[in-house]
Order: structure tokens, then C-alpha cells, then sequence
């Protein structure tokens, strides 16, 4: 599926009274939102992320049947999601089982919402 273009503006909105708006010191949520957009600004660790909400379960070892990836590549690519909160993984065996941290997705959807 691919993104729709989005539109060009000829001209950027003159309006005094919102170029003087003070706009509210936004740092902890700013820094927040940066280190969830650096999760998934890898096409892989997207791809992960949609397999894991299609699943609806938690996923061992077949993501790696799913990616065009090295195993090991993927194993670094989810210690990314995990560590960004998006992933939450848990001990089965010698496997890691791995899902979506609904707390984290949802966060990452708000704060997109919020720009």
C-alpha cells in the first residue's frame, strides 16, 4: 500500500497574531515522541510491528520466516521495539516469544496525534 502525496502549499500562513503565540516547553514529550519515531524509522522493525498486531498473539520463532532477514538481524531489531517499549518479550524455553505492548503502541499513536 502506498502513501498518498501530500499536497505542496504555494504559501506559508502570515497571520500575526499566531507568529507572536508563545508555544508550550514540550522537551520530556518531545524527547519521548524522537526515541518512538527512532523505533520505527527501520522499514523491518515496521514490518515486525504489523506482523505482531496482525498476529494478535505472542510470535517466536516464525518472524523470522516472515522477513527477508537474518535471524540475528531480527533479534536486533526487536531489542529495539522492546527497548523503545513497543515489544514485550517473555522467556518460553530456549525461545523468546514476542508481542505488542499495547501500552507502548498506543502512546506512540497519541503522541503522533499530539504534533
Amino acid at each position: 500500500m502506498r502513501a498518498e502525496p501530500v499536497p505542496k502549499r504555494t504559501e506559508c500562513p502570515t497571520d500575526s497574531d499566531q507568529r507572536d503565540r508563545p508555544v508550550a516547553d514540550t522537551a520530556a514529550v518531545d524527547a519521548e515522541l524522537a526515541a518512538l519515531a527512532w523505533a520505527v524509522a527501520h522499514p523491518a522493525r515496521v514490518r515486525i510491528l504489523r506482523i505482531l498486531i496482525a498476529r494478535k498473539a505472542c510470535v517466536c520463532g516464525e518472524l523470522v520466516d516472515q522477513m527477508p532477514l537474518a535471524q540475528s538481524t531480527v533479534s536486533q531489531h526487536l531489542k529495539i521495539l522492546k527497548e523503545a517499549g513497543l515489544v514485550q518479550g517473555e522467556i518460553d524455553g530456549p525461545k523468546v516469544c514476542y508481542c505488542v505492548n499495547a501500552d507502548g503502541l498506543a502512546r506512540l499513536k497519541r503522541l503522533v496525534g499530539g504534533l
